[in-house]
């Protein structure tokens, strides 16, 4: 997937570790360490903005988008959603 998931850095800037992150915005640790890994398919934007008011961070500090080959062969096919 092209969207790389950098929560791993910033809980690394802010000295937090991912338990706390956990008990701070309501999830559980194992739900963090998928946020981390990037094997989740998706997040509720309550869940980020919780994530980004905890870690005092922009959602951009979190997300880092890396075009993949095929992504790359869509540009300008996107369909407006």
């Amino acid at each position: 997937m092209p969207i790389i998931v950098e929560l791993d850095v910033m809980l690394a800037r802010r000295k937090m570790r991912s338990k706390e992150l956990a008990q701070r915005i309501g999830l559980t640790e194992q739900q963090v360490s998928q946020l981390k890994s990037g094997k989740v398919r998706g997040m509720r934007f309550d869940t980020l903005s919780r994530i980004c008011v905890v870690l005092d961070c922009q959602p951009g500090d979190l997300l880092r988008y890396e075009p993949a080959a095929e992504d790359l062969a869509l540009n300008g096919d996107v369909a407006d959603i």
